[in-house]
């Protein structure tokens, strides 16, 4: 974290920092590889949180839609 984020400013820093961010991304661009991957550790996790304790390796492959 910056210094001047500590400094309690909520001024001129931030909105910069923001709007850089928001002029050096296109989002129109789409990686569907990464959404793919983003999707299938989101399913990973819903399955662990609704665990009891660690996955079995069949449990983990049915999370990421493996079939044996």
């Amino acid at each position: 974290m910056s210094r001047r984020n500590l400094k309690g400013g909520a001024g001129s820093a931030r909105s910069t920092e923001v709007n850089t961010i928001t002029m050096q991304v296109d989002l129109r661009v789409r990686d569907d590889v990464a959404l793919g991957e983003m999707e299938l550790f989101g399913e990973v996790l819903a399955t662990v949180a609704a665990s009891d304790g660690p996955l079995s390796k069949s449990e983990l492959d049915e999370a990421l839609g493996l079939r044996r």
